[in-house]
């Protein structure tokens, strides 16, 4: 037996359970020369899935009505067929949400269980570290003793670009949803000061207050109200780092925001948009600093596990709704 999740419709607006759907095989795929045959053992859901579950155009195609939803995962070769693989490997990879699956091979990485975790190749030494390592280093540009804001601090990739901060002797300021998301920043991952944005009446204030000489870099995960009252407080040449938007994601009208130019202007500031894989040939450098880094114990990260196949939609709404803590895996 073997199941599948597919995209069952389309959401509107905030996604529900009924845009899913499991489809059952009854025979495992096989496989055929130059193939291997995948067991999948952790899935990464992640906010950029929501976009791909709508038709609107963006940097990757949508997923289609019908076929099963694609994202990172880790598997375990069970079969092969193919040279370059050997039943046992561990690989990570772009695969589709299936128990069991047949691939050549083509995109895939072997991963070395003994360096780390399996499931920390979806999140601190995969997507998630390169994500916050360079777009904090190639955008960011961060000079000792600088300002760093982060939105969306407590999660996967906010996490990760505070500590960074924090190792290249950055001021860093959090933003996150709970008190209790806002301690785990400043006693596990070293913040020095955490907004609760829900509880927090005047964001913009907060912040100054939080960085009276001002910020010179913003990490911006989540977009709207809160990406408005950072730039309130920016510094001339601040550099803005636009991650994510998540505030927005499933919202159908068109959002009200200030106006970025003038800021812009006036503080001679950059503001930028960027996919991780624009720095594709910069991924083995990047991995080599963050396992160093993980090795001294400088950098740590958290996981929120779900176990279960069959949890993975309810993992991926749980994460949209900002219930996770660190990054949110699916245990298969």
């Amino acid at each position: 037996m073997n199941k599948s999740i597919i995209l069952k419709k389309r959401p509107v607006e905030t996604p529900t359970l009924s845009d899913f759907d499991f489809i059952e095989f009854e025979n495992e795929p096989s496989v055929s020369d130059g193939e291997i045959l995948l067991e999948s053992k952790y899935i990464s859901v992640d906010p950029y899935l929501r976009g791909r579950m709508s038709d609107a155009k963006s940097y990757v195609p949508p997923f289609k009505v019908g076929e099963p939803i694609s994202s990172g995962m880790v598997a375990e070769v069970v079969a092969s067929k193919n040279d370059n693989f050997k039943k046992g490997d561990f690989v990570s990879g772009l695969l589709e949400w299936k128990q069991k699956q047949v691939s050549t091979g083509d995109g895939l990485q072997k991963i070395d269980n003994s360096k780390a975790p399996l499931s920390a190749f979806l999140g601190i030494v995969g997507m998630t570290g390169l994500t916050a390592f360079l777009g904090l280093h190639e955008i960011g540009k961060p000079k000792k003793g600088e300002t760093l804001v982060v939105s969306g601090a407590a999660g996967a990739v906010g996490s990760v670009v505070g500590q960074i901060g924090k190792i290249l002797g950055l001021n860093v300021i959090g933003i996150a949803g709970t008190d209790e998301k806002i301690a785990m920043l400043k006693s596990e991952f070293g913040f020095d000061h955490g907004i609760n944005y829900k509880t927090t009446d005047d964001i913009k204030s907060a912040i100054e207050a939080a960085a009276p000489n001002g910020v010179d870099i913003y990490f911006d995960n989540v977009g709207g109200p809160i990406s408005d009252a950072v730039l309130f407080n920016i510094n001339q040449f601040a550099r803005i780092i636009i991650c994510g938007a998540i505030s927005v994601y499933n919202k159908t009208e068109i959002p009200m925001a200030v106006a970025v130019q003038p800021f812009l202007v006036k503080n001679s500031a950059l503001m930028q948009g960027f996919i991780v894989s624009n720095y594709a040939d910069k991924f083995p450098v990047a991995i080599k600093q963050l396992s160093t880094w993980l090795g001294e114990e400088k950098l740590k990260y958290k996981e929120t596990i779900v176990e279960g196949f069959e949890n993975t939609p309810q993992a991926f709404l749980d994460m949209m709704d900002g219930k996770n803590k660190g990054k949110m895996i699916v245990k298969i």
